[in-house]
């Protein structure tokens, strides 16, 4: 057995016994070399170790917050709007996204009877392009009475493809006739709107020309809403001259303001304000089943950089009124136009068809 103390060794040289001395001696040691200015390499080793341990049990917790909150958001969603099962698509999936937002005004049974309308029809139908890039988003509004082939049906007002089938068939006849791929659709009735409007704290939308609406005056100009003012100013058409296309133009108009206002900086950064304008808006709403909360959030993230200047709002391209063999009021397709506009869709090249559009028609 060796003697610990034979000459040439000294206690402590065996370096599996020295590999994590029992104390900071040495370090100690080292740094007092150095007038002490540092804390011992053992304790700076041990604080590092700590400081990864709180910044790892962070993270863990935001992401426990986060997942708690996507799961609440869901629910919250799910428990209370309608989805659908979509169609499988014939489309070829392009660049770029293609949301179809649906607008649905419900009428009183008496109502709808008396004007001879039966089944939910969309007085709002908007496609949403976002680019690419994820850098600009481009809104395009279609006449309610554009005469379009309705899959199964022959040929008819856009807006009665919802009647006629529902979302799905909604979708497949705006799928058809602008050649791209719808990614998600939702459809909102008109009492939704309202709801988040108020839920909003009301809106500045920029009116076109001055007129009257139910006892409502709208002024050309700058003009705050609350929840039932804009519900009547999106709505009117007959004391207009320009009857649907102004009425579109209103559409417009509002989402600009609606969407100005959920992107502004007090509304994105507030959990909060999210979950209720969902909760406000989701009984009124109907999705298809794949646009799921995760989903929502997703995008919502990668347009944080969305400002109101980059939503650009247009019109799909038409012809004017007209009528049809059976006497029936219709706004005309205009074929040529749209094979512009479905080039510029399939292609992601919005950007320049805005350009050169830049009154929106």
């Amino acid at each position: 057995m060796t003697d610990p103390t034979t000459p040439g060794t000294v206690p402590g040289d065996d370096p599996d016994l020295d590999e994590f001395p029992d104390d900071d001696t040495a370090d100690d040691a080292a740094d007092d070399t150095e007038g002490g200015s540092r804390p011992p390499r053992r304790r700076r080793r041990r604080r590092a170790l700590i400081a990864l341990g709180v910044v790892g049990a962070l993270v863990l917790a935001c992401a426990a917050v986060a997942g708690t909150y996507l799961y609440s958001l869901q629910h919250s969603f799910y428990s209370k709007s309608v989805q659908v099962a979509l169609p499988q698509s014939g489309t070829a999936q392009g660049p770029g996204e293609n949301y179809l937002l649906l607008g649905s005004d419900k009428r009183a049974p008496e109502e709808a009877e008396a004007a001879n309308v039966h089944g939910q029809r969309s007085d709002v139908m908007m496609l949403v392009h976002v680019d690419a890039a994820h850098e600009n988003v481009y809104v395009s509004s279609f006449p309610r009475d554009l005469y379009v082939d309705i899959p199964g049906h022959g040929t008819g007002r856009i807006n009665s493809a919802l009647a006629y089938g529902g979302v799905p068939l909604a979708v497949q006849t705006v799928e058809q006739y602008v050649g791209v791929r719808i990614d998600h659709v939702a459809l909102i009735d008109f009492d939704g709107i309202q709801g988040l409007v108020d839920e909003l704290g009301g809106v500045d939308v920029m009116v076109d020309q001055s007129f009257e609406g139910d006892g409502i005056q709208f002024t050309q100009g700058l003009q705050h809403m609350d929840g039932e003012t804009a519900l009547v100013f999106v709505r009117q058409r007959k004391q207009l001259a320009e009857g649907d296309f102004a009425r579109n133009r209103h559409q417009r108009a509002l989402l600009r303001a609606i969407a100005e206002k959920i992107i502004s900086r007090d509304t994105l950064t507030d959990p909060m304000r999210i979950q209720d304008l969902v909760s406000t808006i989701a009984p009124y709403m109907t999705v298809d089943d794949a646009l799921t909360a995760t989903e929502m959030v997703s995008l919502g993230f990668s347009m944080r950089g969305i400002r109101g200047t980059d939503i650009h709002y247009l019109e799909v391209p038409h012809g004017g009124p007209t009528t049809t063999s059976g006497g029936a009021s219709v706004v005309a397709t205009d074929e040529e136009a749209m094979d512009v506009f479905r080039t510029a869709l399939k292609d992601d090249v919005m950007a320049s068809y805005y350009s050169a559009h830049p009154d929106g028609s």
